[in-house]
């Protein structure tokens, strides 16, 4: 079977017998996310199929619900972008989902990936339901040079310097901390506060072993803490989306922002260089731990016979070398290969590379909680953020709650 498989799927590569047309959905819409994109959409389309793109304006947020109602409606698209962990977990459960396990075995996938986990997080019966496609973490403070310089002071090397620096930078006329209205930007950063301040033997008893106990104790409360200075640096960043709240850091409008290293792609599209115009703090400069999530593509289980096929030469492609380095260098993110020559890296990639190398490494809350703990969370903390009057201590009484209840 495995035979046929790989012999039809060169066949289509080199010939095009199977030329076909795939709608793959996704929410990667921001200007560097947009020329990721299109590196992919190159590729496929040089199999001799086609990749149209179902591009969806917004977060994930946005898009996963409309992703999902397409799918158990029974009008499913090709091929689309789930983050890593559980967010697809019932559409595999259900059999909407078609494993793609003999392409990976195929191509060994296993001995390349930079991150066994993501692969793990893709398996589910010891099938393998999609690709991982790119490496991302959340744990990075992204930091304007001019902004700095406009201010007369130093660029911070780690979280307590760069809260010192909040006075100087509002005096200047900048907002310390950019930061979007959505509920996810808000619970992003406050589990880059956990892992980067707490360190991963705290981040690994809260959101893996769920133990309330730990989130309504001692430890947590110089999380919350920093959790409400974070939300004072942040009152002045009147934007939604999170790159407009890069473009803030990126104009030097704004001093520093927490984000994950898709950032990168918005700093790399404004022709700025890393190190030179912007500073990038993994681990908040303080613990150079990363969770490794990411994006993954899935494919819903089509009734047409020869578009099934080219979801397979799609999966190849999507984990290919040549597609890795294109799509990852213009995203921002680190490619899910290790065998790859990574010459042309800059400096925040490198310091993500050599955490990654070291092993200092977590699993993300996406592959820890369930969507629905994820969402609570996330009211939790854009609540938290908005509301000036609601106490460090009752939030974590409430977070302490929620991690109780987790599943």
């Amino acid at each position: 079977m495995r035979m046929m498989l790989a012999a039809s799927t060169a066949i289509g590569i080199a010939g095009g017998a199977w030329a076909e047309d795939l709608e793959i959905t996704h929410w990667w819409t921001s200007g560097g996310e947009a020329a990721a994109v299109a590196e992919f959409a190159k590729a496929f389309d040089a199999t001799g199929n086609k990749w149209v793109d179902g591009a969806i304006a917004g977060s994930g947020n946005t898009a996963r619900p409309i992703m999902i109602s397409r799918i158990t409606g029974g009008d499913p698209m090709a091929a689309t972008q789930f983050n890593h962990g559980r967010q697809a977990e019932e559409l595999v459960e259900a059999g909407l989902m078609r494993p793609i396990t003999e392409v990976a075995e195929a191509e060994g996938w296993a001995n390349a990936i930079a991150a066994p986990g993501l692969l793990e997080s893709c398996t589910l019966d010891d099938e393998l339901y999609c690709v991982p496609v790119n490496i991302h973490s959340w744990q990075w403070l992204w930091l304007s040079n001019k902004a700095y310089e406009e201010a007369g002071i130093p660029v911070p090397k780690n979280w307590a310097e760069f809260v010192a620096s909040g006075p100087k930078l509002q005096e200047a006329g900048k907002v310390p901390l950019a930061m979007g209205k959505q509920p996810w930007q808000a619970a992003g950063a406050f589990k880059v506060l956990v892992l980067s301040l707490g360190g991963p033997e705290l981040y690994t008893k809260v959101y893996d072993e769920k133990d309330s106990e730990v989130a309504a104790g001692a430890d947590m409360i110089p999380i919350w803490q920093a959790a409400d200075e974070m939300r004072k640096l942040a009152a002045g960043s009147n934007v939604q989306e999170w790159n407009q709240a890069t473009n803030l850091v990126i104009t030097g409008q704004a001093g520093g922002q927490i984000m994950g290293d898709w950032a990168q792609g918005e700093f790399q599209m404004a022709n700025q260089v890393a190190g030179t115009d912007y500073t990038c703090l993994p681990g908040l400069g303080d613990q150079p731990y990363l969770s490794t999530a990411g994006d993954a593509i899935y494919f819903p289980l089509l009734s047409d016979d020869a578009k099934s096929a080219a979801q397979l030469e799609l999966a190849s492609v999507l984990f290919s070398s040549e597609a890795q380095l294109a799509f990852n260098a213009k995203k921002g993110s680190l490619p899910v290969r290790k065998d790859l020559d990574l010459a042309e890296a800059n400096d925040c990639m490198r310091q993500g590379l050599d955490i990654l190398a070291k092993g200092n490494i977590v699993a993300d809350t996406d592959q820890l909680i369930s969507p629905d703990t994820n969402t609570q969370i996330q009211d939790l903390m854009i609540q938290f953020v908005s509301d000036m009057n609601m106490t460090p201590e009752d939030a974590q009484a409430r977070f302490a709650e929620i991690i109780a209840d987790a599943d």
